[in-house]
Formats: structure tokens, sequence, C-alpha cells
């Protein structure tokens, strides 16, 4: 487990599928992600079985902690993780969903960015950090700013959706700018 502020990481459990399946079969959050078409559980089960047999799996489980008092603090939120690694290079491409929606710009997502930017510096051993982010996102394009995210390039109409293309922003973060925020 990773602990952020109000954010913990930790590891998916095939009792999450269901919630990221409903989040991903959401028009308004599929519209910012890379995967354009809904998916059923089955085939979130598969992509699961085939992390795990991978064993080294860098996907997390985003839950917040609730101000009220329950029995469990703890609710299941989004996810995060990072995609593609280079150990060579120690260059990471990240990527966040906050699913519930409840949980939209109070914050969580920023913090959850910050435990993941800080687990792939000081456990990793990453020297950069990148991502992309269609530029129509302005909610995410804010949040991965405060983070210590700087915009490195643009694809231009590097997307089609809803019958327009539209661009794609490169953002990236090197382990020195992080040192220094």
């Amino acid at each position: 487990m990773i602990l952020g502020k109000r954010v913990r990481l930790r590891p998916l459990e095939r009792e999450d599928l269901p919630r990221f399946v409903r989040w991903v079969s959401d028009p308004e959050i599929r519209a910012h992600v890379a995967q354009y078409k809904p998916l059923s559980l089955a085939q979130e089960e598969q992509w699961y079985a085939r992390n795990l047999e991978a064993g080294d799996t860098q996907s997390w489980a985003i839950d917040a902690h609730r101000e009220q008092t329950t029995a469990d603090p703890w609710e299941h939120i989004g996810v995060c993780g990072y995609h593609v690694i280079d150990w060579r290079n120690r260059s990471g491409e990240v990527g966040i969903i906050i699913g519930a929606r409840e949980y939209w710009s109070q914050g969580f997502g920023t913090d959850a960015m910050q435990t993941l930017v800080g687990w792939g510096f000081n456990t990793l051993n990453l020297n950069r950090v990148h991502l992309h982010v269609y530029a129509d996102n302005a909610r995410a394009i804010r949040c991965y700013e405060k983070v210590g995210f700087r915009t490195e390039g643009c694809l231009r109409q590097a997307n089609f959706h809803n019958g327009v293309y539209r661009d794609a922003l490169l953002m990236g973060l090197l382990r020195e700018e992080w040192r220094s925020s």
C-alpha cells in the first residue's frame, strides 16, 4: 500500500473490476481516456489475469479516505498506474481515472497523481514521468500542472471523438523538477 495525504494506492483486486467496468462504460469518463468503447466484465477479467501472470504490474486502485465514521473509512474511487516503463532510460508513462463522480474536483486526483509520481521517482528510481492528455480535458490538465508536469508537445488532431479530431498534449516531469517543487 502507498499512502498519500487523502488517498491510498493499493493493488487492484478482482472485486474492483465491476466498478472499473461501470466507470469505463460512462461516456463522459471514456471521452478522456484511450479506451474508446465500453468493456465487458469478461474482457476486464482477462486483462486482470494477464497482469497477474506478468507479475510486475504497476496498476493501483485509488481509495479515498472518507471523513464520516464508518466501519471501513476507505472508498474505491479510481485507478492509476504506470502503463509503460522503460527501465533502461528510467522513464514511465502514467494514467489515472477518477471514476466516482462525487470525488471529482476535490483534489483526490491530484493527491493520487502526486503519490504515484513519488512512487515512481523514489521507489522505482525513474528519472522521467510522462503522460498524454486530450487538450479539451481542462480538469486533468490543471491536476497535472499542480503536480509539476509541463507541456512538452502537442500531437495535433491525434484523437477522433464525437465526429471531430482533437489534439493530445504530451506532458512530462523530471525527477530534478519534482525535488524542487
